[in-house]
């Protein structure tokens, strides 16, 4: 009996997880936790640019996962991702799970002006062309995202292990108040700052053309005389955060913490965050952040593993589990 209902449960076969050659430390990690073996596999990269993958040994049957994050190069990224998927589709995977930590093109999730696409929608329809029948990801841009996909999915967030990495440190902190770069991660923002029972500040910006600057216009709320805790999804070329610290700063904050969960570090996002009057960077591992870009940050950067998150959710989802119990959900 016992034999037959382990049978039910695990009707996709064991957990095979491959992974493409974007976040390979990451992917070490999620096996580590989950105590299995990464399968191996080949990616070549022919004189053309052309891609070709194979795999060492037969999936048939099995309910693979593919561990692949999209950040740059984000078009090689994703063809990988996408090559491995159709891979295991086409060797008879019983189940195939795109594990994408960073989806690229997030921030593309709406005709917001005339003539222009909606390229995460395009991601998601390509995902599961590929051969995906679920998909993992972490802190989406855009909830609406999650509508793109036709397929089921688990969207996660890494917002419970920095709210637990942050709640030791708050009694240490003056007055800590949680700010928001961004009017458009308010809501979330007002997560933060009710987990750990403190005040809230926001920053009231505009973007200017389609080049990813804003203009930081005004700050909302007290931060004079205090620690601040700016939180965002994502950093990307750091022209929101550069503008949040310094109009903090101007307005009297001490100690500046600032809390992400994606370090994108495009250009010299790194370099020009280094210079910032910041006591301590805490992000998280969703993007791999390179030996070039670390040293400028290196001695004030916290980076936080989102392994034994997914490893988890992975776990689950061969078992047939509850995700949400994980969340108290």
């Amino acid at each position: 009996m016992v034999n037959h209902a382990r049978h039910d449960r695990m009707k996709y076969g064991d957990i095979k997880v491959y992974a493409g050659t974007a976040c390979p430390d990451l992917a070490r990690k999620v096996v580590e936790y989950l105590g299995l073996p990464l399968c191996e596999r080949d990616i070549i990269t022919f004189p053309n640019d052309n891609l070709f993958v194979k795999l060492h040994s037969s999936v048939r049957g099995q309910d693979c996962y593919v561990i692949q994050t999209t950040s740059a190069p984000v078009h090689r990224n994703l063809m990988e991702l996408l090559i491995l998927l159709q891979t295991l589709r086409l060797d008879s995977a019983a189940r195939v799970t795109a594990v994408v930590p960073y989806l690229c093109y997030a921030r593309s999730d709406k005709k917001d002006q005339p003539r222009v696409p909606i390229t995460a929608r395009l991601v998601a329809d390509m995902i599961e062309v590929a051969g995906a029948d679920r998909y993992m990801t972490l802190d989406l841009h855009a909830g609406q995202i999650q509508g793109f996909f036709s397929i089921p999915g688990d969207v996660l967030s890494a917002f419970s292990m920095l709210v637990e990495h942050l709640r030791p440190q708050v009694p240490g902190m003056v007055s800590p108040v949680v700010v928001t770069a961004d009017l458009g991660f308010a809501k979330k923002a007002r997560n933060y700052a009710a987990a750990l029972n403190l005040p809230m500040a926001f920053i009231e910006k505009r973007r200017a053309g389609n080049d990813a600057r804003a203009e930081a216009l005004t700050l909302i709320g007290d931060v004079s005389g205090r620690d601040a805790i700016i939180v965002d999804d994502e950093v990307d070329t750091g022209g929101s955060i550069i503008q949040a610290v310094t109009l903090v700063k101007e307005k009297g904050a001490r100690n500046v913490y600032v809390v992400f969960v994606h370090p994108v570090f495009s250009g010299k996002a790194a370099e020009r965050l280094g210079a910032l009057p910041v006591t301590r960077f805490i992000t998280t591992d969703t993007v791999p952040i390179s030996s070039e870009k670390l040293v400028f940050l290196n001695d004030r950067l916290t980076v936080l593993s989102v392994a034994p998150l997914l490893g988890e959710v992975i776990r689950r989802a061969n078992e047939g589990r509850s995700v949400g119990e994980l969340f108290n959900e």
